[in-house]
C-alpha cells in the first residue's frame, strides 16, 4: 500500500491502476470498505490521538493560532464523527450507474447518459486531518482512486489516518492503491503532483490563497479550487432584529476558523441606528473584533451606557477599530468582523460582487421581494435568506461530507460530494444502425 513517503508518480501510477478496478466495483464492496474503514478508525482512535498530539505539540511551539490549532485538534469525539460521516456516505446512494437521462433517437438508437468516476483524484489540503478520511471516504464511495496531499502541520495525523484508511479498505476487498499519501517534498513535490497527466485526472486544493496561487503557476492537471470564504451577511431594512442577531452571531462565532463563516457584516441605514449597538454589543460580548466604516464606529459612540450582561457583572468589551480597504475583502479565519452600513439593498449586492468571494451570502429581511432580488443580484455557490452562511457545508447538505466548498461555475459549485466526484458518458444501442 501506497501510505508512506514514496516518488509521486508511483503512487500516481498505482493509483490509476486502482481506479480502473474501483470503476466496476460493487455497491456493496465499497460499503462494506467503507464500513471496516469507520470500524478501525474507531478502534485506533487512541493510535490517532496520539499522532495528532505530536502535531499539536509543534503547532503550538510554531504560535499557528487557536483558529488554525482548532482545525487541526483530535480528539475521541472528533474522530468518532469522522467516522459518522463515513457511515452516512455508505449509506447514500451509489451514484456511479445512475441514468442522468436518456431517449431514443428518430433513427432507433437508444442513448444514455450515465455517472461514472472521474478516475483517480488528487486532494491537497491544509492543516484539517479529517479531510484525510471525508476526502477517501467519498473518493471510494463515488468508484475513484484517491492520492492525498496534506500539509507539514498535519504531517503525523494524515500519516495514521490514511494508513488506517488504506489498510481496511484493501483488506475489504478494494485494491492495492486505492487510498495513497504523499508527504514531505514541500512546493517541488506539490508541483510534480499537479503535472501527473495521464494519471491524475482532477486536484482539488483546499486551502488558502497562497495554496492556490502555488497550483496556478504549475497545474496541467484539471483543478478544482475549494476556495477561500470572504463571505457576508447583509441585515435588511425589514429584518427582525432578534432573528439578525441570532444569524449573525452564529455566522460569525460559532466557529470563526472556517471557510462559511461570516466576515463582513452590511446593515440598511434605515434600521443602523438601532441595530448597530445592538449587534456591536452582542459581538463584544462574543470577544469579537469589530473593524467598521465610518458611519459604524459613530453608532458605536452610544453604547457608553450599555448593562452588563446577566451574571458577568461588567459591560462588554466592544472593539472597534477603523476599516481598512483591505479588510473587505480578508478572510479572517478569526473573531474578527468587518461592519458597514450600506444606502440599500443594491449597494449591498454590489459591494458583496466586488468583495466577494463567491462562497456564501446571506440577507436577513422580512420582504419577500429584497428576498428575491438578493437570490438574483448575488453570484455565490450559495445564497441564503434568513440562515446562518454556516449550513454551507457536505455534511449539512446531505451528503456525508465534502471535500472542499467550490466557487467556480464549471462541472461543480459548493459542497464537493459524490455526483461532484463523477462525470459522464452516453451509452448508445442499437440494432446494427449505421449512418448514411
Amino acid at each position: 500500500m501506497a501510505t508512506a513517503v514514496s516518488p509521486v508518480a508511483e503512487v500516481c501510477r498505482a493509483a490509476k491502476r486502482a481506479s480502473r478496478a474501483l470503476a466496476q466495483t460493487d455497491t456493496a464492496v465499497k460499503d462494506a470498505a467503507l464500513e471496516a474503514i469507520a470500524t478501525a478508525l474507531q478502534a485506533r482512535v487512541d493510535e490517532i490521538t496520539a499522532a495528532n498530539e505530536r502535531d499539536m505539540q509543534l503547532a503550538r511551539e510554531a504560535a499557528i493560532g487557536d483558529a488554525l490549532l482548532d482545525r487541526l485538534r483530535l480528539d475521541e469525539g472528533r474522530v468518532d464523527a469522522i467516522a459518522r460521516a463515513v457511515r452516512q456516505i455508505a449509506a447514500l446512494a451509489d451514484p456511479v450507474g445512475e441514468v442522468i437521462e436518456g431517449r431514443r433517437l428518430p433513427n432507433g438508437l437508444d442513448v444514455r447518459k450515465v455517472r461514472v468516476p472521474l478516475g483517480v483524484v488528487a486532494v491537497v489540503y491544509e492543516a484539517r486531518p479529517n479531510v484525510t478520511i471525508d476526502a477517501a471516504a467519498l473518493c471510494l464511495k463515488s468508484g475513484n482512486a484517491i492520492v492525498l496531499r496534506g500539509s507539514s502541520s498535519a504531517t503525523h495525523s494524515n500519516a495514521a489516518l490514511a494508513q488506517i484508511a488504506a489498510e481496511a479498505a484493501v483488506a475489504s476487498g478494494l485494491p492495492d492503491g486505492c487510498v495513497s499519501l504523499v508527504a514531505g517534498g514541500g512546493r517541488d513535490e506539490l508541483a510534480e503532483l499537479a503535472t501527473q497527466r495521464g494519471e491524475v485526472d482532477l486536484i482539488i486544493p483546499r486551502g488558502g490563497e497562497s495554496l492556490k496561487e502555488a497550483l496556478q503557476e504549475v497545474a496541467t492537471v484539471p483543478v478544482i479550487y475549494a476556495a477561500s470564504g470572504t463571505c457576508h451577511v447583509y441585515v435588511d431594512a425589514s429584518a427582525d432584529q432578534d432573528r439578525a442577531e441570532a444569524i449573525v452571531l452564529n455566522a460569525k462565532t460559532q466557529r470563526p476558523g472556517v471557510c462559511n463563516a461570516a466576515e463582513t457584516l452590511l446593515i440598511h441605514e434605515q434600521l443602523a441606528a438601532e441595530f448597530v449597538p445592538r449587534v456591536l454589543r452582542a459581538l463584544g460580548a462574543a470577544g469579537v473584533l469589530v473593524r467598521a466604516d465610518e458611519r459604524t464606529a459613530a453608532l458605536a459612540g452610544t453604547l457608553e451606557a450599555v448593562p452588563a450582561p446577566a451574571g458577568t457583572g461588567r459591560a462588554p468589551e466592544v472593539v472597534v477599530e477603523p476599516a481598512s480597504e483591505e479588510d473587505w475583502a480578508t478572510e479572517y479565519l478569526a473573531p474578527i468582523i468587518t461592519i458597514g452600513i450600506v444606502d440599500s439593498l443594491q449597494q449591498a449586492i454590489e459591494h458583496i460582487g466586488h468583495y466577494g468571494s463567491g462562497h456564501s451570502e446571506a440577507i436577513v429581511t422580512r420582504d419577500t421581494a429584497a428576498a428575491r432580488a438578493f437570490q438574483l443580484g448575488v453570484d455565490a455557490a450559495c445564497v441564503y435568506v434568513n440562515a446562518s452562511t454556516r449550513f454551507t457545508d457536505g455534511g449539512e447538505f446531505g451528503m456525508g461530507a465534502e471535500i472542499g466548498n467550490s466557487t467556480q461555475k464549471l462541472h461543480a459549485r459548493g459542497p464537493i460530494g459524490l455526483r461532484e466526484l463523477c462525470t459522464f458518458k452516453y451509452l448508445l444501442e442499437g440494432d446494427g444502425h449505421v449512418r448514411d
